[in-house]
């Protein structure tokens, strides 16, 4: 095992993010389960309502009317794309609680082990919401040749998403939405707009699209689990699928074999305390990459007041001609370039952000506003959907909203922007309740969980994992990342035993064990 460090302190005793004890839905108590060694898997598979349908890669299905015949497995067939992975499909109820009603296809896709040390199947929950389970088994870049001898690697796409009956929604009420609402008039304009959008993205896609929370998905994943022959499941889940490892855990806790929530979201935050907290993860993470640029001599910026040059780009993308680096032609507002550098911080690509930043000051002012998209489509899909029916997050009126923009930015005074205030006016209006709300996790498994995490994500904050964590109580561990960027599992040899010796042999790492942090390559 490579060098872990351990903490004597309890992740518990860590300081909440700006924000977090101040919101109703933070402040229940834990809930606190005995931590155990695992108990001797036991068959605990139920019968689930699936059919099989054999899959190469078709477009996906209409949903179906009539229930479909229940079968013992999934009928793999190898995938059209890749012909080393083997693509197959699931007729699922549309509505769990109405089995014998709408169902509609879950599409997934698998490698094979032969090795004889096969302990089973590895399921893969994709983030998002919105990425592809079966793209990312084509891709086959996802876990170590290891956990790819010892398991097989199975995942899907989510109802809802990919070829599993994407919510489908007009482009034109979609462009609608503004990355920042700038008064009341738009507020109001904003409420109409989403109730249109909500109407139309219901009537394209079917009755699936008042059943794409991710509650749901945990009972799509026990029916994948039980068609695999697996008494226990052992799960992966990367950034937003870590709320489907969550909430799996927290419904069905007995049967967890092992769970890793790799860049894990804190589903327990209302509004204010859901912004200030990716605010202070983004600024976090900016602050990093200041500290970054002061000590490595090869960065762009090196030997400059970063600061101040980032700050002098902002008036310029404000008056609207600023261009994008990577995209010239195309000029970027103040929220634009905030997005900008947190997506080269997610990556990390912290060497191209210093670039694109000396290239953002030396260029001209440009001479038109933002490029129009081309031979768009009338009809595309909407994999957010899923977020709306996740989360409630209520704002009453501009005057409220732009108080929420001056605290963020107070917080974040260099990025102004988390990216999560584009969630507030993407599900604006929603009605509640939400199909799927926030709440504090209730988990008591006979395995704890792994929380991993890296010190420096801008997306899933380290205080995103620290709340989950603490949440888990005994029922979870966590294992940091010393470094910087979305996602741990892959970024050093250390994170990646550490989290391949859980799943192989359920081996728990010291709760507030660490990985020490590696260079960027070609750094």
């Amino acid at each position: 095992m490579p060098h872990l460090r351990t903490s004597a302190a309890h992740h518990g005793d860590h300081p909440p993010g700006p924000g977090a004890t101040d919101d109703p839905a933070r402040q229940d108590a834990d809930g606190v389960g005995p931590r155990r060694r695992p108990a001797r898997l036991r068959g605990l598979a139920v019968a689930a309502a699936v059919a099989v349908l054999a899959s190469g890669m078709p477009s996906p299905a209409p949903v179906s009317a009539a229930p479909a015949a229940a079968l013992p497995g999934i009928a793999w067939q190898a995938c059209a794309d890749d012909r080393d992975a083997q693509c197959g499909t699931l007729s699922l109820p549309v509505d769990w609680d109405r089995p014998s009603g709408h169902r509609f296809t879950l599409h997934l896709a698998r490698r094979v082990t032969t090795d004889p040390a096969r302990i089973g199947s590895l399921i893969f929950g994709p983030g998002g919401p919105g990425d592809s389970g079966v793209d990312r088994i084509i891709a086959n870049d996802r876990f170590s040749e290891e956990l790819r001898r010892r398991f097989d690697i199975v995942s899907f796409d989510p109802r809802g998403i990919g070829r599993s009956n994407p919510v489908r929604c007009s482009a034109e009420l979609l462009g609608r939405q503004p990355r920042i609402i700038a008064d009341q008039a738009r507020f109001d304009a904003l409420l109409a707009d989403n109730e249109l959008l909500r109407a139309d993205c219901r009537a394209r896609t079917g009755p699936l699209y008042d059943h794409v929370d991710t509650r749901s998905t945990v009972r799509d994943l026990d029916a994948v689990r039980a068609a695999l022959g697996e008494s226990r499941l052992t799960f992966h889940g990367s950034s937003y699928g870590t709320l489907l490892g969550a909430q799996y855990a927290e419904e069905f806790p007995h049967r967890v074999r092992a769970a890793v929530l790799e860049s894990a979201v804190d589903h327990s935050l209302g509004t204010r305390a859901f912004l200030d907290t990716q605010a202070a993860a983004a600024q976090g993470s900016f602050d990093e990459f200041v500290a970054w640029c002061a000590r490595t001599p090869s960065c762009a910026l090196h030997g400059e007041d970063v600061r101040a040059v980032w700050a002098g780009l902002f008036p310029r993308a404000q008056r609207g001609d600023l261009v994008d680096p990577e995209e010239p032609g195309r000029t970027l507002t103040p929220y634009d370039l905030s997005r900008f550098a947190q997506h080269k911080l997610k990556g990390p690509d912290r060497a191209g952000l210093a670039r694109h930043i000396v290239t953002m000051r030396a260029s001209p002012p440009a001479a038109a506003g933002p490029r129009a998209a081309a031979g768009q489509e009338t009809v595309v899909p909407y994999p957010f959907a899923v977020f709306c029916a996740d989360w409630h997050l209520p704002v009453r009126s501009h005057r409220e909203y732009a108080a929420h923009l001056r605290r963020t930015a107070r917080i974040a005074p260099d990025l102004r922007y988390p990216q999560t205030v584009l969630a507030i006016a993407t599900c604006l209006g929603t009605p509640a309740p939400v199909a799927n709300p926030q709440h504090r996790l209730r988990v008591r498994t006979d395995m704890p969980l792994l929380v991993a995490n890296s010190r420096y994500d801008p997306v899933s904050g380290h205080n995103w994992a620290t709340n989950v964590s603490r949440q888990l109580g005994r029922s979870g561990v966590l294992l940091t990342y010393e470094g910087a960027g979305h996602g741990s599992y892959l970024r050093s040899p250390c994170m990646g035993a550490a989290i391949d010796s859980y799943l192989i042999s359920l081996d728990v790492p010291a709760d507030g064990s660490s990985c020490p942090a590696v260079a960027e390559p070609g750094v």
